[in-house]
């Protein structure tokens, strides 16, 4: 699993961060998303796809 951002549509919600705070954060100056991991381990894979899926702008990716 690999994951992406995209920081141009990211809307600073920070439900990424709620889901998976190993795998995402979000920057100091404007609370745009920030992958940790870009390829997260097994056990965090789960938290990804539910933090993928509740991204209300759809700026995150998972490529299997």
């Amino acid at each position: 699993m690999k994951v992406s951002a995209d920081t141009g549509v990211c809307v600073s919600s920070g439900m990424c961060v709620m889901h998976a705070p190993e795998v995402f954060d979000q920057r100091e100056d404007d609370a745009v998303v920030v992958v940790l991991l870009a390829e997260p381990p097994a056990e965090q894979r789960d938290a990804v796809r539910q933090a993928v899926l509740g991204c209300p702008s759809g700026a995150l990716a998972i490529e299997d």
